[in-house]
């Protein structure tokens, strides 16, 4: 649900490194009913890179029960299904860098949309004047 009955999340993105070399980078996963599934943060993943643990930092239990797909709308991202029996798990995997396109931008329009009509709502209701918080009685 969008800006305002929650905040945005935006996920920050990677250049790509002028040397070439990649980053590492680890995610936290959320487990729901023994399954994870959706993409991994980050674009232009090496699938031979991808490991997923149950704690930090490749500790824990290496966890090896997961699948790696590519959708073929936006080959540079990856989706990620991993069978697990436990409350979340960490991903690592190496990345040169991500891609910036139109569903980034969009995002961003999206919110910084969302929070002018809610600024705007808010100074018509008397709330707000533009630039100051009335408080609420």
């Amino acid at each position: 649900m969008p800006y305002p009955e929650q905040i945005d999340q935006l996920s920050p993105k990677l250049n790509r490194k002028p040397d070439g070399s990649a980053y590492s980078v680890e995610e936290e996963l959320p487990i729901s009913e023994g399954v994870y599934s959706g993409l991994l943060g980050h674009d232009n993943i090496t699938n031979s890179t991808i490991r997923v643990y149950t704690e930090s930092r490749f500790a824990g239990e290496e966890i090896t029960n997961f699948i790696v797909s590519i959708p073929s709308e936006s080959p540079w991202k990856r989706m990620i299904k991993i069978f697990a029996s436990v409350g979340k798990v960490y991903v690592t995997y190496e990345t040169l860098g991500d891609m910036v396109e139109a569903e980034d931008i969009n995002l961003l329009q999206e919110s910084l949309i969302a929070t002018q009509q809610a600024l705007e709502s808010y100074k018509k209701k008397g709330i707000v004047d533009g630039g100051t918080f009335l408080e609420e009685v």
